[in-house]
């Protein structure tokens, strides 16, 4: 992953999560260059419940396949996201593993290719 300037003051809450995806996408882009091309990547705060999950888990990400006239697409659910991660440094990777890993579902590509760990979750 790329090392980042330690900022003047802390960043707040949001803009430190928007950096974590911005991030993620830096360093995907670096190790698979054409990876992210005709993917849109975005944040939400929270899950809506058009969103299909079951069980006690929240989901922390959702892909949907590209349709007609539209990008296949990557929404990050922030909220849940934050309250999984014990630390700041854990968010950053847990939000760069998620990416990776809805990307490999859209894309057919391996974890590993888009420079995510095998078994992060297990």
């Amino acid at each position: 992953m790329t090392k980042r300037p330690v900022p003047l003051a802390r960043p707040t809450r949001t803009a430190f999560f928007n950096d974590c995806v911005t991030s993620a996408m830096a360093d995907i882009a670096a190790v698979a260059p054409d990876a992210l091309r005709d993917v849109i990547v975005g944040v939400e705060e929270v899950p809506h419940l058009n969103v299909a999950w079951s069980g006690d888990r929240v989901p922390l990400s959702a892909a949907l396949e590209p349709g007609r006239g539209r990008k296949a697409q990557i929404v990050i659910f922030e909220r849940p996201l934050e309250h999984r991660a014990g630390s700041r440094a854990q968010l950053r990777d847990l939000v760069h593993q998620t990416i990776v890993e809805q990307l490999s579902a859209l894309t057919g590509r391996s974890i590993e290719e888009l420079g995510g760990e095998p078994g992060w979750d297990d």
